[in-house]
């Protein structure tokens, strides 16, 4: 099914988040939408599936014009859409969430749930997906139950299938194991819509790329455009897509992790009697495929598990038993990996999460008040320094895309008087300029003197910022190892091959 669409314009008050777009995508084919955080690529997605009107231009399938009034027209037009945080009901089985508002039914009206699991068999064993019909939700591993929404759109029989950033949840195995998927879909003749800002992704799967900025096409690039022309295209400048760092200043010891371990609620070693130091002046990046403890590691060390062994000091001060206001207030930033639920309130205006953890006290809150001049002056500044696109301060958290949120989230953590810097996955949801910042911002931490642990399952990340590497594999480190230790040895590393090098803590 060939999907175009001419002139769609979308305008929310005076912004205007689509201007006039025309994209055209064929059959059989692999068309990128790529383009920074706020560019508009997801607006122009919720307008194809029926969930915002366009206030102008028209969408056509097969040359025909459609008029969608919401997402059951769109699903029944054959447009299916896998978003970035999936619609699944986690209680619910893969059949059940399959069916879900088109449910099979027998006579009598009775339920078909084995027509369902039928289906489900068929689509999964059609794109080998290898997908149980009777497995809950809420027990499969975050890339299986991509799959199970790229199912959820095939049983509809849909043929433009959407991917809004496919990939921001996944681990880098799961996103290969996501690139021949894509690449299997197209070849049973569906046109896609692939929806990313990752250059890296694009060149390995797109047949055509369209690049969108502040709501306008500003061109299209062939998927043999090399990185920088890429990015120079999407945020309309030259991009440095890796940070040049100096050697690291290194002092004495600051954060100390000795013979470390995390239960956790059903008494299961996560963390496993680890140890190693960060120095003043250092970034130590922790990699490791999703899992294998690191989430744990961090909690701990912001003081959000209860269970654990060993110590964990800084500047000779232990953080065992600390509360994670007292953790804060002695000058630990915190980005956690997951901002919706630890990062940010929805409800909160943009003002309001900056200073999340500053309340108790100067200088926003004097006497009791809090200070509107000060806080108004202060997250104006930070809106423009860390290019938050949103109409003002007062926007709520809630209706930012992924990555300004995670910009609030990094505004916040980065203007403080920090002893220790914990990034989990600083960068997930942003695109390269954005990236460039926030890496150059964390390497200014560091040659200010502040250790930072960095914790991220992106390889390009680990590799660009880090002093030392430390793998970790099921609960335990495998090795630590110099910044540029080359790529494939830190793949066997994640893997669990041990390796010793040059920082292997004792």
């Amino acid at each position: 099914m060939k999907l175009e669409l001419r002139g769609v314009t979308k305008r929310f008050g005076t912004l205007v988040a689509n201007d006039h777009i025309d994209l055209v995508v064929e059959p059989g084919e692999i068309h990128c939408l790529l383009g920074e955080n706020g560019a508009g690529k997801s607006t122009l997605m919720n307008v194809l599936y029926g969930l915002y009107k366009a206030e102008e231009g028209e969408i056509l399938l097969n040359d025909e014009v459609q008029h969608f009034s919401g997402p059951g027209d769109a699903m029944a037009a054959g447009i299916g859409m896998v978003h970035q945080h999936f619609m699944l009901i986690p209680v619910f089985t893969v059949a059940e969430n399959v069916i879900l508002g088109h449910e099979p039914t027998r006579f009598g009206g009775q339920l078909d749930l084995p027509a369902a699991r039928k289906r489900v068999r068929e689509i999964s064993d059609q794109f080998g997906f290898d997908v149980d019909p009777d497995a809950r939700v809420e027990d499969l591993p975050v890339g299986v139950q991509q799959r199970v929404e790229i199912i959820k759109a095939l049983s509809r029989d849909a043929q433009v299938l959407v991917f809004d950033e496919p990939t921001a949840v996944l681990t880098p195995q799961e996103t290969d194991e996501l690139m021949l998927i894509m690449k299997q879909l197209k070849e049973a003749g569906k046109a896609i819509i692939f929806i990313t800002h990752k250059l890296r992704e694009v060149r390995e799967v797109a047949d055509k790329i369209t690049v969108v900025r502040l709501g306008k096409v500003v061109g299209q690039a062939s998927p043999t455009a090399s990185n920088e022309e890429l990015a120079s295209m999407m945020v309309g400048r030259a991009v440095e897509l890796t940070i040049e760092k100096g050697k690291a200043k290194l002092g004495e010891p600051a954060l100390v992790v000795r013979d470390f371990s995390v239960i956790d609620p059903i008494g299961q070693l996560v963390v496993n009697n680890i140890s190693f130091d960060i120095k003043a002046g250092e970034i130590v990046a922790i990699a490791g495929v999703q899992g294998n403890g690191q989430t744990e590691l961090v909690e701990a060390i912001i003081g959000l598990q209860p269970k654990v062994r060993g110590d964990i000091s800084l500047n000779g001060s232990s953080l065992i038993g600390e509360s994670v206001r007292e953790i804060l207030d002695e000058g630990v930033g915190y980005v956690p990996e997951d901002r919706n639920v630890d990062g940010l309130v929805a409800e909160f205006t943009i003002a309001e999460n900056l200073i999340l953890d500053r309340t108790n006290g100067e200088p926003f809150v004097k006497f009791g008040s809090l200070q509107l001049g000060l806080l108004a002056d202060f997250s104006t500044e930070k809106l423009k320094e860390f290019d938050i696109r949103a109409q003002g301060i007062g926007t709520r958290a809630g209706n930012l895309s992924g990555g300004n949120q995670q910009k609030v989230v990094l505004a916040r953590e980065l203007s403080r008087d920090l002893k220790l810097l914990v990034a989990a996955q600083p960068t997930r949801g942003l695109d390269v300029g954005s990236v460039e910042f926030v890496h150059s911002r964390i390497v200014e931490a560091r040659d200010a003197g502040v250790p930072v642990l960095v914790v991220s399952t992106e390889l390009d990340e680990v590799v660009a910022l880090a002093d030392r590497i430390a793998v970790m594999y099921r609960g335990g480190i495998v090795g630590i190892v110099p910044g540029d230790t080359p790529r494939d040895q830190l793949g066997l590393m994640m893997a669990g091959e041990t390796r010793k090098g040059n920082g292997k803590a004792a």
